[in-house]
């Protein structure tokens, strides 16, 4: 699943040529650990993409809650004998998640990823 939805950001950022890109997928059973199954998590580095998102957020009743980007987790997306893993630890599942996304999205691109596991059940 993540290696495809890898490949659909790549599409979406080279051959669309998208201004931004929100992507919402069921990623993690590790953000419904974190909030539940009425809240999705939101996870980007562009604060005025997370305030849009917030706002929607509040006029659609969609809950959702914006997710640290945990740098240093990283370290776990590191691989011996590929580019890049993609998974990390147990631990911080929902973020490395989120960090692993982010690689197929030119950077300075605003980009989100929305993890809907939980209200889309």
């Amino acid at each position: 699943g993540r290696l495809t939805l890898a490949d659909a950001l790549v599409y979406a950022d080279k051959e669309v040529g998208c201004e931004s890109i929100i992507e919402l997928s069921t990623l993690t059973g590790a953000c419904m650990v974190s909030l539940g199954k009425d809240v999705c998590g939101v996870w980007t580095k562009d604060d005025d993409l997370a305030a849009d998102l917030a706002d929607v957020s509040k006029v659609t009743g969609d809950k959702s809650w914006r997710m640290p980007l945990v740098k240093e987790y990283n370290e776990q997306l590191k691989s011996k004998i590929a580019d890049i893993t993609n998974c990390g630890t147990r631990y911080g599942g929902a973020i490395t998640a989120a960090l692993f996304l982010e690689n197929f999205v030119d950077k300075k691109k605003p980009f989100a990823h929305i993890d809907i596991a939980g209200p889309v059940w």
